[in-house]
């Protein structure tokens, strides 16, 4: 589904009354992920599958989900009032006659039920694109703190919530993996990225657990609410699409394949539809034959952004975005010794950058979704040597050199152009690799690629994340 921002509005509505206002592009992209899943009851999934899948509870027929679904991706795509969704929302009900759904009898009933998925849906994907913002790569190097901010607008407010207001703690503190708002129906909390200077040493708070359906859950969190909206993205699909489809009785799982089937065919176009290619120069000789490798190993969900030839010493190629995450550009310089790997090398950038998890963070600092590459990454050879020339090497050039190479979206692009020249069987841009390697002059260069059995495991764990994700071919 297309989804229209307005650049009109502006903040969020915590309240969940009126226009919630203006959606930023991290809360529109974990809605836009999301697959239908018709379910019995609230709880048929919990935590982290609702990063994953859209519910109604009560809403079987697969046509009235996707109707619903429409619904409630419009109302917070174009931050529609609460008034506009019950009026779509009872259009909808009547149109698939659903009835004997939890509060159709009366009008009360109805105004809540509304109320929940609209708030609901409004709290979790502002969460969720709140947690990519926060994790962005850029923002936590000079705000790598977060504090809890309790919503004082809340009529009937949560005392341990409130007692949790101004709690500073580092962002990868697990703290936050269980109370990372919301933290039950209705709260509307909220976290702020801060500077270290905030943080006096505090520990987490501890307020002890409680038992609920079997499940230790801690105090102050419902049941159902004890994970960080939009932290399981970057795992992969396969686990969840097997795990739901084998609990759901035969006409659920015959439904929910259907929309993944149609989700992820839909998301999978070649790598060369994103790039609008020159008609001439050296962008265009590398496209030639990088792109046709690309092509045949995978497919990608990527925006289109151009591919420019640059006439630049200062870079070989070169993958920009703006600051709050867009894809601008590709562009491969003619002092490229590799076009073809250089470009392959930019479009693992371009990948990592808006392919994988949310679109403007680099998946390859610490998604999930690349857990086994980063593994395989840290085992090498080539990192060994690296960090030694970085440790020891008595030349500050060469040094500096391999604290760039040792950066994750570096090692990234890098292991990628050599998947595609290994995977692919491109002389061409094997021997470019090789060339690398073979710079015993320039250690940390020599290293920023990796030999035939030394890149082995990594190819694999590259082999893995496609297949994973629907897109290798």
């Amino acid at each position: 589904m297309s989804l229209k921002l307005s650049p009109t509005q502006v903040a969020f509505n915590a309240r969940g009354d009126g226009k919630f206002n203006k959606p930023f592009p991290e809360q529109v992209d974990f809605l836009q992920q999301k697959l239908n899943l018709p379910t019995e009851r609230y709880d048929d999934i919990l935590k982290e599958a609702h990063d994953r899948a859209f519910v109604v509870a009560g809403a079987m027929k697969a046509d009235l989900l996707n109707d619903l679904r429409g619904a409630v991706d419009a109302a917070i795509a174009d931050g529609k009032s609460i008034q506009w969704f019950r009026k779509g929302f009872a259009g909808i009900v009547q149109k698939h006659g659903w009835q004997g759904w939890t509060g159709s009898d009366t009008k009360d009933g109805r105004d809540w039920r509304t109320r929940v998925i609209y708030r609901n849906n409004i709290s979790a994907s502002y969460a969720a694109g709140r947690w990519a913002q926060l994790n962005d790569p850029d923002l936590l190097k000079s705000r790598p703190y977060w504090k809890y901010v309790h919503n004082d607008t809340v009529r009937h407010p949560r005392p341990l919530h409130e007692s949790w207001n101004g709690t500073v703690l580092r962002y990868d503190d697990p703290f936050w993996q269980t109370h990372f708002p919301p933290n039950g129906w209705g709260c509307r909390c909220r976290i702020t990225a801060v500077r270290a200077s905030e943080y006096k040493g505090h520990p987490a708070p501890d307020d002890g657990t409680y038992l609920y359906n079997g499940e230790t859950l801690p105090k102050g969190v419902d049941y159902g609410w004890n994970y960080a909206p939009g932290a399981s993205l970057s795992q992969t699909l396969k686990p969840f699409i097997e795990n739901k489809a084998a609990a759901l009785p035969k006409p659920l799982a015959d439904a929910f394949k259907v929309d993944i089937e149609h989700k992820l065919s839909a998301s999978a176009a070649p790598v060369s539809a994103a790039l609008s290619v020159p008609n001439r120069g050296v962008a265009k000789t590398a496209a030639k034959t990088g792109l046709a490798v690309i092509d045949a190993l995978h497919s990608a969900d990527l925006p289109k952004i151009p591919l420019k030839n640059s006439s630049s010493m200062r870079f070989q190629g070169q993958y920009r975005h703006y600051n709050r995450g867009a894809a601008i550009d590709i562009a491969v310089s003619t002092s490229s010794v590799n076009p073809e790997l250089t470009l392959a090398h930019e479009i693992g950038h371009f990948i990592d950058h808006q392919g994988f998890g949310f679109a403007g963070v680099y998946s390859s600092v610490d998604d999930a979704l690349l857990a086994k590459w980063r593994d395989a990454i840290d085992a090498s050879r080539a990192t060994a040597a690296l960090l030694d020339v970085k440790a020891n090497h008595t030349d500050r050039w060469h040094r500096k050199r391999a604290v760039y190479y040792l950066e994750r979206w570096e090692q990234w692009a890098r292991s990628y152009a050599q998947w595609v020249a290994v995977r692919g069987n491109n002389a061409v841009m094997l021997d470019q690799v090789t060339k690398i390697t073979a710079k015993i002059g320039s250690p940390a260069y020599a290293a920023s690629q990796w030999d035939d059995a030394d890149f082995a495991p990594i190819a694999e764990a590259i082999d893995e994340i496609f297949q994973n994700l629907g897109w290798l071919k």
